[in-house]
């Protein structure tokens, strides 16, 4: 097998070719590195239905550099001294050289002012460290980018509200996520409208609101909805923290090791008349993976940088199944996100995963012995256990092979965020829906050492319309939904849907629209603590954390004609018209946008319903057409030269069979009399008009949304990374 048989975007291929092709290897040399030999998990690989986290993609069997097979770590908490504090920056730059991520806890350090036996007489505060650890992940780097970390602290420190504003006031603190642990106790505070709970709570949700951070960390639901419940509760077993994305909460020294089963390969008869989700082959997926990441993790032992990592690793062999392409899987079934129907897919996939997982681990136990601290009676009577035991979910074949063989893993499953994977894959992320059912550009500085443009078009998009011949601009189903267009509650029943089943926790962004308030930032995070999330990240278009990360400012100019002879992008300043075509091969969707004072043809956005070679000419006959606006040549001249392209067989065919075909003897010829027919539309409708009339948006919005370097339109947060959907300018934290 080569690469090109996966059928990879050009954004795909990057990715693969720049972050897990080690040095000048084969795709084939790859997947047997990937996969150590192991047939069945090749297979599932080479059909994109399981795929490991990105660290082990790297770095399995990579003999020649110090790695790690782990995405990210938990390191103890810090502890009250000078010694620890520094300790703890150690053992930061160590992981991050092996390419871990680390996640730490600061709520055992003294508040600022409390006496210390030394020359300062007092402490400057557990928040004034943060700048420490943040500039050891700013310092060691990995392949391009920065060590990622976690800072959180406890709701009921004494310099809460100085974490809580910490980013707010310190610029420096860019290299780091952080999040407030909070109690059952203080939520009910919240809810009852407790002043001091009420107020602190407020500022919260005001700080996510305004900043993007900091997130929050449910910490009672994280140890009640978890195998290891009981000793939790006996004292034998403490989550120090959480990774840098929150999926893993993890005792001192442990690791995530991850893998994610794409489940919109798991749909028989994708687009049908009854479209159904594949449980028999997606359970023995959920065995296979569970098998391969307990090979990885014994492989990987020696590997972790830190001893209390590999005893850690050794003695609770934590694994983190998860899943991805969730969003393009309800597509094809025609399930909107967030419906009813939605649910109990969910509770049908998430019950198949459990069993299937805790049998697999069972009988991993069963040849290979039990995780090192295995209890029975604390496993089995475990919140996680108990409560599916008592709905009916866990077969008594699970509970049998349990009860005869142990378990070989204390925690199983997590859904991490998967962009770099679901993104290579051409699919949705995580739990995420489809992010923009339009398509966009991108643009990405960490694969390249300049800037490079990627057009991507969700492929799940265009299977949809060609399928149920849809029409985009009138008549769009409720199925076919972006993450922009959610109602953002329906984003937080979801996740809540999903956590049940999952006995670690889930990385998920609910991206709120630059218009929503405060209050919904507070109810959004009541309403995930209610549902029995672990966690939540919140973030608002258009708030000051990009500001921050960026170090944009507004630019004075929002509108202004394009320069002859430059590459401009701004689509922001420009109005767009659709067509859909009908060529000699199938349907071909265009989209042009004319600069509203000129005229000017400042882009046009081309493309076929596949991933084929017409598809490619079509993003390359885009990418040239715009050019050539942008540098000043008219539509006219454009248009003579798609014009003079010679007839393709395709169209004589159709035409022979008197089919239902756009006018033209190619694509190119009838591109170019479809773009001619918008201009003189867009001339008539605008130019010739004494005044344009402009959208009227409240100018308090307008005011907060942060700006796009290139074109100056409103940027939005997702997957930890900071973009605009116009001209696909992206930076990623």
């Amino acid at each position: 097998m080569e690469l090109k048989d996966w059928k990879l975007s050009q954004l795909g291929e990057d990715i693969w070719k720049k972050k897990y092709q080690n040095g000048d290897e084969t795709f084939a040399q790859w997947l047997d590195r990937v996969s150590n030999g192991d047939t069945e998990v090749k297979d599932l690989i080479i059909n994109k239905r399981f795929i490991f986290g990105g660290r082990i993609l790297a770095s399995r069997g990579v003999t020649d550099r110090k790695v790690t097979y782990s995405n990210c770590y938990v390191l103890p908490q810090v502890g009250d001294s000078i010694e620890e504090i520094y300790d703890t920056n150690k053992y930061l730059a160590r992981t991050f050289s092996y390419g871990g991520g680390c996640g730490i806890d600061i709520s055992q350090l003294r508040p600022k002012g409390s006496p210390v036996n030394n020359a300062a007489m007092t402490t400057t505060g557990a928040v004034s460290f943060m700048d420490t650890f943040n500039n050891t992940s700013q310092t060691i780097g990995q392949k391009g980018r920065r060590g990622a970390l976690m800072i959180s602290m406890s709701v009921n420190h004494p310099e809460i509200k100085d974490f809580i504003n910490a980013k707010t006031q310190n610029k420096k603190l860019e290299q780091c996520n952080i999040s407030v642990r909070t109690d059952d106790l203080f939520m009910t505070r919240v809810i009852a409208g407790d002043g001091n709970a009420n107020d602190l709570m407020y500022k919260l949700a005001e700080n996510n609101w305004d900043w993007g951070e900091p997130g929050m960390l449910f910490w009672d639901n994280i140890n009640k909805e978890t195998l290891l419940s009981e000793y939790i509760k006996n004292g034998e077993f403490e989550f120090a923290g959480v990774n840098p994305c929150a999926e893993e909460p993890l005792p001192a020294g442990g690791s995530c090791l991850l893998g994610s089963i794409n489940l919109s390969e798991f749909v028989k008869d994708p687009f049908g008349e009854r479209p159904v989700f594949n449980t028999p082959a997606f359970i023995r997926a959920v065995k296979i993976a569970v098998r391969a990441l307990n090979q990885v993790l014994d492989e990987g032992l020696p590997l972790h940088p830190l001893q209390i990592q590999r005893d850690s690793v050794a003695k609770w062999r934590q694994i983190g199944l998860g899943i991805m392409g969730f969003g393009d899987m309800l597509i094809k079934m025609r399930i909107p996100y967030g419906s009813d129907r939605c649910s109990k897919l969910i509770a049908t996939i998430g019950k198949a995963l459990c069993n299937a997982g805790l049998q697999e681990s069972a009988l991993l136990a069963k040849e290979l012995g039990m995780f090192e601290a295995y209890n029975e009676d604390y496993i089995l009577n475990s919140f996680y256990m108990q409560s599916k035991i008592k709905d009916g979910v866990i077969s008594d074949e699970t509970i049998n092979l349990i009860k005869t063989y142990g378990l070989r893993n204390s925690q199983l499953f997590t859904i991490a965020p998967t962009g770099s994977i679901g993104t290579m894959f051409g699919i949705s992320t995580g739990v995420e829906p489809v992010y923009d059912v339009n398509g966009f550009a991108r643009t990405t500085k960490s694969l390249n050492a300049e800037d490079k443009v990627y057009m991507e078009y969700p492929d799940i998009v265009h299977q949809a319309i060609e399928s149920d011949d849809i029409d985009m601009l009138n008549n769009k189903p409720a199925y076919l939904i972006g993450a922009k267009d959610l109602d953002f509650m329906s984003r937080v029943k979801t996740q809540a849907d999903w956590q049940q089943w999952i006995d670690a926790s889930i990385s998920s962004t609910l991206n709120l629209p630059n218009e929503a308030t405060v209050e919904d930032v507070f109810k959004a995070y009541v309403l995930a603590h209610e549902l029995g999330c672990k966690g939540l990240t919140v973030f608002r278009d258009g708030c000051k954390k990009v500001g921050i990360l960026n170090k944009i400012e507004p630019k004075e100019e929002k509108s202004k004609p394009i320069q002859l002879n430059t590459i401009d992008t701004a689509i922001n300043h420009c109005i767009a018209f659709g067509s859909k075509l009908q060529t000699g091969c199938g349907s071909l969707w265009m989209t042009v946008y004319f600069h509203k004072e000129t005229g000017q043809l400042c882009h046009i956005f081309l493309n076929k319903g596949s991933r084929g070679g017409c598809n490619s000419y079509m993003v390359g006959l885009s990418r040239l057409i715009s050019l050539a606006g942008k540098k000043g040549a008219t539509v006219e001249e454009i248009v003579d030269q798609l014009n003079s392209v010679v007839a393709c067989p395709s169209f004589v065919s159709k035409k022979a069979t008197q089919s239902d075909i756009s006018s033209g003897r190619s694509c190119a010829d009838a591109i170019g009399r479809e773009l001619l027919k918008l201009h003189e539309q867009f001339k008539c409708t605008y130019l010739n008009q004494p005044e344009i009339v402009e959208l009227k948006v409240q100018d308090k919005i307008i005011a907060e949304r942060k700006q796009c370097p290139e074109c100056g339109a409103a940027l939005t947060y997702t997957g930890g990374c900071i973009s605009c959907f116009n001209c696909g300018w992206t930076k990623c934290d």
